[in-house]
């Protein structure tokens, strides 16, 4: 397969007044093409700073991208100009934000900021094919066309939600950075949304990362799964590698045993133990050692690398080859 996003040895800090927190360390990842990779990790891992960093969109002066690379087919990010960012963005990749409610202008109507970006890439289009083209992708994400001269606050929360896609997608872009998409929503919309955006993704043959904390969407809407921690990816795999749960990394298989078991009687779930590195004051070793059951000696005084456990199968962990569970 061919490769469409490279990310290589990611390290970006944000500095505040208190401290220098490191949010990505190490941050490696690929991305192909047609490819939905689900992106999955507690709160704070670091992975929307991977979505911003991939645009360039870290907040100034607090956000920096110490070292590593970024490229996207044959550009490479970081050395990108100003000017190539913005035909990047929107056209290339488009990124669908975390809260609908504050990523729509309240003074502008919806038809206007979805065609906000058909006038910025192709400013040569008739406006009457743009205007087409708005009430096209409107259609898509099933919201009537007539309702384009409305403002933000004239609709649900899943309608937000769904012309906040329909933005991201109007330009057809080649990737999709979905952070969170359905976190707001109750589960109804969820899957209605998901199958759009699976459809969607499908039709317009793009690439997608969808960044989420349920395992549930990575296993019915993905088709890889990345699991990231303290600002580095532990494993990577197929859903079926990853899911038949016969080599995981110890953290990941602590999520698994988050999960709810219809099969078994057990009237508690198994919580992972003790709560996520610091970051920042990160631990010298594997900055999971201090809630992992197999943690040794050796994992307290050196990092592991990501190590191939089974064809296109990774982990990060000095005891990789271990079956799952075990200690």
């Amino acid at each position: 397969m061919e490769k469409l996003l490279e990310i290589k040895n990611l390290y970006v800090n944000y500095k505040t007044d208190e401290a220098v927190v490191h949010a990505l360390n190490g941050f490696t990842l690929d991305v192909y093409k047609g490819e939905t990779l689900g992106l999955v990790g507690e709160t704070g891992a670091g992975k929307t700073t991977m979505c911003l960093s991939t645009l360039r969109l870290l907040p100034e002066d607090i956000g920096e991208v110490v070292s590593g690379s970024i490229k996207y087919n044959d550009i490479d990010i970081m050395k990108a100009s100003k000017n190539q960012m913005r035909q990047l963005r929107g056209a290339e990749i488009s990124m669908i934000f975390q809260d609908p409610m504050t990523s729509l202008n309240p003074i502008m109507t919806v038809g206007e900021q979805i065609r906000e970006v058909l006038d910025l890439h192709y400013p040569d289009m008739p406006p009457k094919k743009r205007d087409t083209r708005v009430d096209d992708i409107m259609k898509l994400v099933g919201i009537l066309p007539e309702r384009k001269d409305q403002y933000p606050h004239q609709f649900s929360g899943g309608m937000k939600q769904r012309i906040v896609i329909a933005m991201a997608l109007v330009s057809e872009p080649k990737l999709l950075l979905a952070d969170e998409p359905t976190t707001a929503l109750d589960v109804t919309i969820q899957a209605q949304i998901l199958e759009l955006m699976k459809a969607l993704k499908e039709s317009f043959n793009s690439s997608m990362v969808l960044v989420t904390h349920d395992l549930g969407i990575v296993a019915e809407f993905c088709d890889n799964v990345a699991v990231v921690y303290a600002g580095s990816v532990i494993e990577r795999g197929s859903i079926e590698q990853v899911f038949s749960r016969v080599k995981n990394h110890p953290y990941t298989d602590g999520l698994f045993n988050c999960i709810p078991d219809l099969t078994s009687e057990a009237k508690r779930l198994t919580p992972i133990p003790g709560y996520m590195a610091d970051a920042s004051n990160l631990p010298k070793g594997c900055k999971f050692a201090d809630r992992c059951v197999r943690c040794r000696e050796k994992c307290k005084e050196t990092e592991p690398e990501l190590q191939e456990v089974d064809k296109g199968h990774f982990i990060k962990c000095w005891y990789a080859d271990e079956r799952s569970g075990e200690t």
